[in-house]
C-alpha cells in the first residue's frame, strides 16, 4: 500500500522509478549542502534573511526538480532555469548574489542527479573559493577611493550634451558620462 503512494499514475516498465529512501537521501544531501551554503554566504557579506533561506532551500528545489524529470538533465536544467529566472525578475541582484545562487543551483542539480559525493565536492570547492576571494578582497581596487559614481537627475527637455562639462573639468581630475535612464515615467533623466 504505501509502495503505491509514492507511484506515479504515468509510470511505465520503461521509466526509472526513485525509490523513497533514493528520495530522502538526495533531499536531505541537498538540503544540508544548501545551508553549507547559506552560512558561507552570511560570512562577511551583507545579506537579507530571505536571501538566505532562498540559499539554504534552492539546492534541494532543483534536486527534486532533476529527480522528477528523471535524470534528464536537458529538461530539468529547462525548468531549473525557469526558476532562476524569478530572481532576475525582482529585486535585481547583486553579481555575487547572481553566482551564489547558480552554484546553488549547480549543487542541487548534481545531487538530483544522484552523484552525492561530487555535490559534496562541488560545494566544498565552491564555498571554500567563495571564502578565500571574500577574504582576500579579490577584485577590489586599490584606489577605489579616487573613484566615485555622481548622480544627477534631470528633467526631460533639458539637453544635457556638454552643460557640465565646465563643473566637472573644475573639480575633478577625469569625468566620464557612463549612462543615461530615464526615471519619473519618462519625465526625467
Amino acid at each position: 500500500m504505501l509502495e503505491n503512494l509514492f507511484k506515479g499514475l504515468f509510470d511505465t516498465d520503461l521509466v526509472t522509478v526513485i525509490s523513497v529512501t533514493d528520495f530522502l537521501l538526495c533531499l536531505t544531501f541537498s538540503l544540508v549542502l544548501g545551508l553549507i551554503m547559506a552560512f558561507t554566504y552570511i560570512y562577511r557579506t551583507r545579506y537579507t534573511k530571505s536571501f538566505v533561506i532562498t540559499l539554504a532551500l534552492l539546492p534541494a528545489v532543483v534536486c527534486v526538480v532533476i529527480m522528477l524529470v528523471n535524470g534528464n538533465v536537458g529538461t530539468g536544467v529547462a525548468v531549473a532555469g525557469a526558476f532562476s529566472l524569478v530572481r532576475f525578475r525582482s529585486v535585481p541582484g547583486t553579481a555575487k548574489e547572481i553566482c551564489i545562487l547558480f552554484s546553488a543551483m549547480g549543487t542541487g542539480l548534481i545531487a538530483g542527479m544522484g552523484y552525492l559525493g561530487f555535490a559534496v565536492l562541488f560545494t566544498v570547492v565552491m564555498c571554500g573559493v567563495f571564502l578565500l576571494y571574500n577574504r582576500l578582497d579579490f577584485g577590489t581596487q586599490k584606489n577605489a577611493a579616487t573613484f566615485k559614481i555622481f548622480t544627477i537627475t534631470i528633467p526631460e527637455d533639458l539637453d544635457y550634451t556638454g552643460i557640465f562639462d565646465d563643473i566637472f573639468a573644475e573639480f575633478t581630475l577625469s569625468h566620464d558620462l557612463v549612462r543615461v535612464k530615464s526615471t519619473n515615467m519618462g519625465s526625467m533623466f
